[in-house]
């Protein structure tokens, strides 16, 4: 062998050397090189041009409307409607638009509306109205504030009891839910000219007052206060 020979095999042993302390041997531990965007979808059978979807991702998903199939329990309003009755289907319609419908929760908030509603009438608080009646409602009840006003005549009324607060119509009109409660109470309530002269009500007595009012909420609204829509009297 000439020295040209040996010189060339040494360099070539020297490269071998280089390149396999920079490379590294195989292990069988290396991790497979990731796929690129067309391969990927390729191999899971979509096209190029589409994100395929990862398992798991399903709060992206609309969630599943319940079977109309599924009739609702019998009891589901207990204590408030009798099963298969104008009140439960009225009531059924109202929770099937609005989930957070709860009647309980609506009729103990009622009560309270119904005590500051009389009281606010009785005072004149036109602020305290405003944010309960309907604008019909309260058109009429400030027409009648203005004529005690206009005759200097003013009203005292005393809540005794509210014995009774129960639903007795339910209905779902396009967005509108309607709720119509008969309020059995025991009150006083009197009303005096300037002079304190009575001219309406007596003072010493405890009368029984039934009253049907009709509450409303717009279904769609963020907001979740109902309000007094209409309103009559049982003798």
């Amino acid at each position: 062998m000439d020295i040209y020979t040996i010189i060339f095999l040494a360099l070539a042993v020297f490269i071998f050397l280089r390149l396999r302390n920079v490379l590294g041997q195989r292990t069988g531990n290396e991790r497979p090189p990731p796929f690129d965007r067309t391969a990927r979808n390729t191999l899971q059978g979509a096209p190029d041009n589409n994100v395929v979807p990862m398992p798991g991702k399903v709060i992206d998903q609309a969630p599943l409307a319940p079977s109309s199939d599924v009739a609702p329990p019998s009891d589901r309003w207990k204590d408030l409607a009798e099963p298969d009755t104008a009140l439960a289907q009225g009531l059924d319609a109202i929770a099937a638009r609005d989930s957070s419908f709860d009647p309980r929760h609506f009729l103990s908030g009622a009560r309270g509306a119904y005590e500051m509603i009389v009281l606010a009438f009785a005072n004149g608080d036109r602020r305290a109205l405003r944010d309960l009646l309907s604008s019909e409602v309260y058109e009429s009840f400030d027409a009648v504030i203005r004529d005690r006003e206009k005759h200097e005549q003013k009203t005292e009324t005393r809540f005794v009891s509210i014995d009774k607060a129960e639903l007795v119509g339910a209905e779902l009109r396009d967005r509108a839910a309607q709720l119509t409660v008969r309020f059995v109470s025991q009150m006083v309530s009197v009303t005096r000219d300037k002079t304190g002269t009575i001219v309406d009500g007596n003072p010493d007595k405890v009368a029984d007052i039934t009253d049907i009012w009709t509450f409303a909420r717009d279904t769609t609204s963020r907001d979740p206060n109902w309000k007094l829509v209409g309103t009559g009297s049982a003798h």
